[in-house]
């Protein structure tokens, strides 16, 4: 659905597991974005009520829990050899967070994955010929 920034924690989750100073380890963890400023990421583009943002954080707490279990169980293959499975757990947790929101938020949402979309091929190298 859509890709938010859950696929950003699994990299920063990989990125953690790189030696790091004492105080850089912790907080390298979530990276870029912890599951708070993801959730109010998410508050802010699809309009979540609080009622949703109080069931939404427990699924993005254990998206982060399951992927970081991936990489702790996994600590010799890189994030692309674990990219089918970080998919999976991402689209499960997309599909959660679909079933709780309105007609009107799932639109934003597919705007969102578009607007995404176009970025991403935006940045791909054109195909040589």
């Amino acid at each position: 659905m859509f890709a938010l920034g859950l696929t950003g924690i699994a990299m920063a989750q990989e990125k953690a597991l790189q030696p790091q100073g004492p105080n850089q380890a912790r907080q390298g963890i979530l990276g870029p974005r912890s599951i708070d400023q993801e959730l109010d990421h998410l508050t802010k583009d699809l309009e979540l009520t609080p009622n949703q943002r109080e069931q939404i954080r427990p699924l993005l707490k254990e998206h982060h829990d399951r992927i970081q279990a991936l990489f702790d169980n996994n600590p010799k293959l890189s994030r692309k050899d674990l990219g089918p499975q970080i998919r999976a757990i991402s689209n499960e947790t997309h599909h959660e967070i679909e079933a709780l929101l309105t007609e009107h938020q799932k639109q934003l949402a597919k705007a969102m994955q578009e607007h995404m979309h176009d970025g991403e091929e935006s940045r791909r190298p054109a195909p040589s010929r």
